[in-house]
């Protein structure tokens, strides 16, 4: 099977050297060929084997893999094309040449909608700083007084960290004299394993957390640390104020009201185009990487076998009996215009 090569509906080209141009669109749930592989044809007449979902043979990781990468491109296509337009716009209003009024001011509004939309544009897979992940974003943050010099002098000292509600949120971790930074880490990290958050060196020497994305406003607006008078108060549990790493564009900073606002506006403007098109290559591999390991995975089907699996189904279908029901049941399953698109682009 070969891939299709997408039309960009914003008109963006693909970044040159990447794959893309053989990497496109796969609909991740679509029933391509499984149900006809030759070893299930049987001869004319006889009984129509049960269809199979064809895809969704396929391992789901790889399927996660080209729908999350699609849905990445999008939102950064989109949000590239918001953005030359912007800029265009902008420049326009520096070199005065009058455009229409509240144009640039329109742009901005509707770049931030976008960009405040982009978890779920991108279906979790683009972070605040564009990184693409797979699985799913992450946000990264810093907790006050979590610096490595505080926590490595001092006498002995557990800290009970809450992180949402019920005792299933309580961890507890143990620092005492003598533990070198890797065995503090590796602390912290055994602690909060469960409640979906990793620790890491940053390199100002403060400890930086990671947690998904969809688990940051519980973390946020919960998380706790109780000590024993040492590096934190002992009694209660104290809310901690946790810091969140900036995102890489801030389309809420940007604002167009004298000539000096725009031409700040539009360095930022710049800049967040830069990020998105690096993004973009970069997502452009990924999902040029999940197209070709799609490609190793369809299986071989001749021409006769598929001609002989359709009349056997034919066939099937056109008796009044159970198993011509279950056959246009099994075939249908799924079927939307998304899939169809896609299975109609490989034959382009």
């Amino acid at each position: 099977m070969q891939i299709a090569q997408r039309t960009s509906s914003s008109g963006i080209a693909a970044p040159s050297g990447s794959k893309t141009s053989s990497a496109s669109k796969v609909d991740a749930t679509g029933s391509v060929g499984q149900s006809a592989a030759p070893e299930q044809v049987g001869a004319p007449g006889a009984p129509a084997p049960v269809a199979r979902r064809g895809l969704s043979n396929w391992d789901q990781p790889l399927q996660r893999d080209i729908s999350g990468a699609q849905q990445a491109v999008d939102f950064l296509e989109q949000s590239a094309a918001q953005l030359r337009a912007l800029k265009a716009e902008l420049s326009a209003k520096l070199a005065n040449r009058s455009g229409r009024d509240g144009q640039a001011e329109a742009r901005v509004r509707q770049f931030s909608d976008t960009w405040r939309n982009r978890q779920e544009a991108s279906g979790g897979t683009l972070d605040s700083q564009l990184s693409y992940s797979s699985n799913e974003s992450q946000q990264r943050f810093k907790v006050r007084g979590m610096t490595m010099g505080n926590l490595r002098h001092g006498a002995r000292e557990t800290l009970a960290i809450a992180v949402g509600n019920g005792a299933q949120g309580l961890r507890s971790v143990q620092l005492e004299p003598g533990l070198s930074d890797e065995e503090i880490i590796a602390r912290f990290n055994q602690a909060l394993a469960p409640v979906n958050i990793s620790v890491s060196l940053a390199d100002n020497g403060d400890l930086e957390f990671t947690t998904p994305e969809s688990n940051w406003t519980n973390v946020r607006d919960t998380m706790a640390i109780q000590g024993g008078g040492i590096r934190y108060p002992t009694g209660q549990l104290n809310r901690v104020r946790t810091d969140p790493e900036p995102p890489v564009i801030m389309p809420e900073q940007w604002h167009t009201n004298d000539a000096e606002m725009i031409r700040q506006t539009l360095q930022q403007v710049i800049q967040a185009l830069a990020h998105v098109e690096a993004a973009l290559s970069k997502v452009n591999l990924a999902l040029a990487d999940a197209s070709q390991r799609a490609n190793s995975a369809m299986p071989e089907v001749s021409a006769a076998g598929m001609d002989q699996a359709a009349q056997n189904f034919v066939t099937t279908a056109n008796e009044p009996s159970y198993s011509s029901l279950l056959s246009l049941t099994s075939a249908l399953t799924g079927i939307n215009r998304d899939r169809v698109m896609a299975l109609l682009g490989l034959r382009m």
